[in-house]
């Protein structure tokens, strides 16, 4: 075992961890190590256009070593522990680092054992999910493959990453199926857990088009709460009634929280049992430890968790860290916007760009055209994303 010590540590190599560490570099902050095991990268947004058979899986993955940002050391690790009244972290191979400012960008897990039979399902012929790598390239054969019968697409309960791009890769499916001339042989039910579609009247209504335009049964204020996947079938519930809905495919998201080492740590709320992080939402620094902070999907903020979040986040959590190695108050505040790109057919795309209130918060002021249908934001989230990410958020330069 080794003790070591760095100014600033980063837990977690994704997309809030990596792009933060390079903001932090690019303004100049000294001996910045990100702790990641993995060896590969994942940019998770590229997984629905995989399931739903507009992108390689190839696409979505580079090697973790290729993606770290100049500058910012890589300890190939995993944390199991921290002790945020000494400033120490443990390793999973039992070293210890010391930190000065630490940054918890985990990510969030998920929980496929927290409803009974979904795990199962996912291991069988008849489901996938395009929330993990290798099931978002089964799901992409499976829609394809399906001539007719009955789809079940779900949507979690309680905070998911990005919970909205649950319903992609129906909307592409459907597309292809239309096309296919196979469409009306296929029964689609979408299982949402909220009032409506999404819940911002604009967006509901660009959504709801689709859905009518698809033949989609969609089942608000409803949750899968059972599977039998040998019978293959999908147990649902709604207002307290359940109900037995067979299926030939499910594609299901399933419910999510904070990984196990942060729940049994001092840094969520008490009796939050999901486990994020507990931060003061606008500067995204810990409300009883003042040198953790904690961004993306492990912190416990107002906002929709998405990677649409980050870019605005990270600006901020770079520059308070900034601040407080140099003895500064932390001024920098997010504002609570989110966005998550819809692709509602396989060449258009719904922009839903939005704040921790729900409000539409477009990018460019007063302009909410891009929340509509549109062919210019599947380019963008398609092809032009990609490119920025792997180019330039993961350098911390976007």
């Amino acid at each position: 075992m080794s003790h070591s010590h760095h100014s600033v540590v980063v837990v977690g190599g994704g997309n809030a961890g990596l792009s933060v560490a390079g903001r932090l570099q690019r303004h100049g902050v000294k001996d910045v190590v990100v702790i990641e095991p993995r060896e590969h990268h994942l940019y998770q947004p590229m997984f629905s256009h995989v399931a739903g058979g507009t992108a390689r899986a190839s696409m979505a993955t580079r090697p973790q070593a290729s993606v770290m940002p100049k500058g910012v050391g890589w300890i190939r690790d995993a944390v199991s522990a921290i002790d945020p009244d000494s400033n120490r972290l443990t390793l999973v191979s039992g070293d210890t680092i010391g930190y000065d400012q630490v940054l918890v960008c985990t990510g969030i897990q998920k929980d496929w054992n927290r409803i009974p039979g979904l795990a199962a399902a996912m291991g069988s012929p008849s489901g996938a999910s395009h929330y993990e790598f290798d099931l978002a390239a089964k799901a992409s054969l499976l829609l394809r493959d399906l001539q007719r019968g009955t789809v079940v697409f779900t949507q979690p309960a309680g905070p998911a990453t990005c919970a909205g791009a649950s319903q992609k890769p129906m909307y592409l499916a459907c597309d292809y199926w239309r096309a296919a001339g196979v469409l009306d042989d296929i029964r689609v039910v979408m299982i949402v857990p909220d009032p409506t579609v999404f819940g911002i009247p604009l967006i509901d209504e660009e959504l709801e088009r689709k859905v009518a335009e698809y033949g989609i049964e969609l089942r608000c204020d409803t949750e899968l709460v059972e599977v039998d996947a040998e019978s293959r079938v999908a147990v649902i519930a709604h207002d307290g009634v359940t109900e037995r809905l067979p299926y030939d495919l499910l594609h299901a998201v399933p419910p999510q929280s904070a990984p196990a080492w942060l729940k049994d740590s001092a840094l969520p709320a008490v009796g939050d049992e999901l486990g994020f992080v507990e931060v003061d939402p606008h500067t995204l620094r810990h409300t009883r430890f003042p040198s953790v902070w904690a961004l993306g999907d492990s912190a416990a903020t107002t906002n929709s968790k998405s990677g649409g979040a980050l870019r605005k986040q990270t600006t901020v959590v770079a520059a308070n860290v900034e601040a407080a190695l140099r003895g500064k108050p932390a001024t920098s505040v997010y504002d609570g916007y989110t966005v998550c790109p819809f692709t509602v057919s396989r060449s258009t795309v719904v922009f839903a760009e939005f704040d921790d209130a729900y409000q539409l918060k477009p990018t460019i002021p007063f302009w909410k055209g891009l929340a509509r249908e549109r062919r210019l934001t599947w380019v963008f989230d398609r092809h032009i994303l990609p490119w920025v990410y792997w180019h330039m958020i993961l350098k911390g330069r976007a």
